[in-house]
């Protein structure tokens, strides 16, 4: 009991000094509490979503997926007549036809997409009962006839759109244009996708082709019979080729596909979360050495009168506990805030999250706090170790001797083995010749680097700090050479407080590095290889439409353009091993479109009657070579044998792998309406015409804004914002633990002024005023700033040429390093060290000098 009434009144005295800590442990938990309710919430959300709209079973096309748009642009249908054998299956009712197409784009009366731009599907769907399951028909009424058109509630808001305005709907069968008769409000949470729905007849007819056809039937269970036996039932009825489901296999599907996208995102943040308690390790580390450096006298009074090393230990371990408990209790809090705020930013970028569908798992505090304890105790365990280990004697120094006035040797030559040891494994990632055994080289790589930095760091620190002081202290004359000094007094302190802010911009480094090359090779690549003068295509996947296809064919000033499908073809190789492929079906101006080296045969010629080329890795793995026969099954269509005519060069990022057919060769395999749209459309300008036909291609395509014309340079520029945005959201998050490392450099300051508190009242006594004694304090942060970052920024550009290197292998083999983002970050850390010491540095110039001189 005595152990613990001491712990708690250290730790109510030492509360201001603690507040910072506790700050890291808050942030770290947050992040963790906050990912797992913001997960645990986005489940909610679709579960509820699948619960509500799923008929008890589902009656679909066999092989049939919901998630993308077919490469025809219509979706796999069953015929009308099935309706009638489903319904008499035993304990059917309620059977219903579906119709439901993702390969629609609706505009309103400006021609504006009144669709999601986040990722989320717009989805054309026809109106029958089952869907007031989810949704009332808030204002109008339901569609009544082929001019009627129903939207959901949330577009309608956001698009200001009312009863009687006028929409569009494209889709493969052409334009229709219908007027808003009601507009829906959903029961649930629509987590972002735009609901367009039609009466059932113009639905099949514009979206299907033709009527006769739904793309789902729907049935309910009569009571008393359950899913498993109506699913039983209908098999029975309707016989194979079918793809039956119940409501529960059809929300595990539903979650199955989630689960990729949620998984990403909660690694990613949690990725993020380990990197903020790595830093606040070293924040709490340094507190507490601090704090028991300062308490030196007082523990070794406690070893006179008693108490023993265990004690000693526990007392310290308390305090951390103490420390644990309080900022983990803190971070769950600020967790759910946290998620909340994610769900409003989703919001803005087009997936809908509701508050009201908020969840906090009793797990998710739980883990909160003891991941957050557990962290803290175990930081402070060093330290505690080291009050246990003060003597009785130690009573009698003085207090706020640093414990080591340099780094030991044995600990200097373990970081400098890990240190030899991570360069070596990042040499081996570099040289690798495969990207497997190169990605665990380079992983290896980068954790025994940054232990070794770490361990290493107090030993750098007196190399390191002087060559700083030289270039930027030694300016400001004896206040320079006094914050030089302080800097090195603790070359541990100094070492582990440069640490947590190395961590942050070492993967600030590495990632510019990895993104900068990743721009230029893209970049080079493309004035390389393609040979086109423009490139059309959709952002979100959608095939070009036939309609928008025939509108850019008739533009002025256009010399060609190249249509390219995408075929999922079976190909067997001569010696009878099948392999599934992709099959790139273009016409012959494909060949200049993009100039794709050969290592055999003539690319052109691939282009000829039933002829085919191979990647150079598929010919080594199936022993193919020119002059072979391939035979390949097309999916929905017959088998051909294609002779293979060229060999590709697989050292290349552009359509890597590919192989290349003509456009007739696949039309000759493939029925008409199982022959894939394009993908994309490239196009050459006649000599001359550049400009003329740019703007004509944009004209032409004015009515299809889901479409976007772009040249070589506007592609280039659109690659260059896509790794930004991607670095950008990577930088904000890495900011947390800049955040961290930042309150561990104020936390250091502050202590250290404590710690020499005697000694600035003798400096004030003998003359130096209180603006050089700032002055002082800013320049020993300034240069523990720029120590840390010059660690990290040097280690991240190693970690980031040797990722480069691996990416080589994928045909990203520019490296380019981004000098004026990493002169910005070297230079931002200065004013970040600062900022650091702007409070501690106010509090040392206020101190009283007879009070400080008679410090203890």
């Amino acid at each position: 009991m005595s152990v613990l009434k001491t712990s708690l009144r250290n730790f109510l005295a030492h509360k201001g000094r603690m507040a910072l800590s506790a700050v890291a442990v808050l942030l770290s938990v947050a992040f963790v509490s906050g990912t797992l309710v913001f997960t645990d919430t986005m489940n909610t959300t679709f579960d509820k979503l699948f619960a509500t709209t799923a008929s008890d079973v589902t009656v679909s096309p066999e092989g049939a997926t919901d998630d993308e748009t077919p490469q025809t642009g219509r979706p796999e249908t069953l015929p009308a007549a099935l309706v009638d054998e489903v319904a008499r299956a035993e304990g059917a009712r309620n059977v219903r036809g579906a119709v439901a197409s993702l390969g629609v784009t609706v505009v309103d009366a400006k021609n504006k997409n009144v669709g999601p731009t986040g990722g989320a599907p717009t989805i054309a769907v026809n109106w029958t009962p089952n869907e007031l399951r989810s949704v009332e028909i808030a204002s109008g009424h339901e569609p009544r006839g082929p001019t009627d058109v129903v939207v959901d509630a949330a577009t309608a808001e956001k698009h200001g759109l009312k009863l009687g305005d006028e929409l569009r709907t494209i889709s493969v069968t052409g334009d229709f244009t219908a007027k808003i008769s009601g507009i829906a409000e959903f029961k649930v949470t629509n987590p972002g996708a735009t609901l367009v729905y039609f009466e059932t007849a113009t639905a099949q007819r514009q979206l299907l082709g033709k009527e006769g056809l739904f793309t789902q039937i729907t049935a309910d269970a009569a009571p008393g019979v359950s899913d498993e036996a109506l699913k039983a039932g209908i098999a029975a009825a309707v016989g194979d080729g079918y793809k039956l489901q119940t409501a529960a296999e059809a929300a595990d599907a539903g979650r199955e596909e989630l689960a990729g996208f949620l998984d990403v995102m909660k690694y990613a943040m949690l990725g993020f979360a380990g990197i903020a308690f790595l830093v606040g390790i070293f924040l709490i580390v340094n507190t507490f050495s601090m704090l028991v450096a300062q308490r030196t006298r007082e523990i070794g009074l406690m070893r006179a009168i008693g108490s023993s090393r265990r004690q000693v230990n526990r007392s310290v371990l308390i305090e951390a506990l103490l420390l644990g408990l309080v900022g983990s209790a803190a971070g769950v809090a600020a967790g759910v805030g946290l998620a909340v705020g994610l769900m409003k930013l989703m919001s803005a970028v087009g997936m809908e999250l509701s508050t009201g569908d908020l969840t906090v798992k009793w797990t998710t505090p739980v883990v909160g706090v003891v991941l957050g304890v557990v962290v803290t105790v175990l930081a402070a365990y060093v330290p505690a170790r080291r009050a246990g280990k003060i003597s009785p004697m130690a009573a009698l120094r003085d207090a706020g001797t640093p414990a080591d006035g340099r780094a030991g040797r044995i600990r200097g030559g373990i970081g400098l083995a890990l240190t030899a040891a991570g360069a070596a494994a990042l040499v081996a990632a570099a040289r690798a010749e495969e990207a497997a055994p190169g990605s665990a080289w380079l992983g290896l790589g980068v954790v025994l680097s940054l232990l070794g930095f770490v361990v290493v760091g107090p030993l750098l620190a007196g190399v390191v700090v002087r060559a700083l002081g030289v270039v930027v202290l030694r300016v400001f004359g004896p206040v320079g050479r006094m914050a030089e000094r302080n800097a090195l007094r603790n070359p541990r302190r100094t070492g582990a407080t440069g640490a947590a802010l190395m961590i942050g911009l070492a993967l600030v480094a590495c990632l510019s590095v990895v993104g900068s090359s990743m721009v230029a090779s893209a970049t080079e690549e493309l004035d390389r290889s393609v040979g086109a003068d423009f490139i059309v295509q959709s952002g979100t996947g959608q095939p070009i439409v036939p309609q928008a296809q025939a509108a850019l064919e008739k533009a002025p000033g256009i010399d060609h353009v190249t249509e390219y499908k995408w075929l999922d073809v079976t190909v067997t190789d001569p010696r009878g091993k099948k392999a599934e492929q992709g099959l790139a079906a273009a016409d012959p101006t494909y060949a200049q479109d993009l100039r794709r080296e050969t290592t055999a045969g003539r690319l052109a010629d691939a282009y000829g009657p039933d002829a085919v080329s191979v990647g150079s890795d598929y010919a080594t793995a199936h022993g193919v070579k020119v002059g072979d026969v391939l035979t390949v099954a097309f999916k929905g269509g017959k088998p051909a044998r294609l002779k293979v005519a060229a060999i590709t060069s697989d050292q290349a990022n552009v359509d890597k792998g590919a192989m290349y057919t003509n456009v007739t060769t696949a039309a000759r395999y493939l029925p008409a309406d199982r022959m894939p749209h394009s993908l994309l459309l490239l196009a050459g300008a006649k000599d001359g015409q550049e400009t003329r036909a740019y703007q004509a291609l944009k004209d032409a395509l004015a009515p299809y804004p889901q479409y976007k014309v772009s040249n070589q340079a506007d592609y280039k520029e659109e690659l260059q914002d896509q790794v930004g945005q991607l670095l950008n959201i990577v930088y904000g998050l890495l900011a947390l633990a800049i955040v961290v490392a930042v309150l561990g450099v104020v936390n250091t300051l502050a202590l250290s002024v404590v710690e020499r508190t005697r000694e600035i009242g003798l400096m004030r006594a003998i003359g130096l005023s209180r603006r050089q004694l700032r002055r002082m304090i800013r320049l020993e942060s300034v240069v523990i700033a720029l120590f840390g970052a010059l660690l990290g920024l040097g280690l991240g550009m190693g970690w980031g040429t040797a990722a480069q290197k691996l990416l080589a292998l994928e045909g990203l083999g520019t490296l380019d390093i981004p000098w004026p983002t990493i002169l910005t970050v070297f230079v931002a850390s200065a004013f970040v060290g600062l900022f650091a010491a702007l409070v501690p540095a106010f509090r040392a110039g206020r101190m009283n000098v007879l009070n400080a001189i008679a410090s203890e």
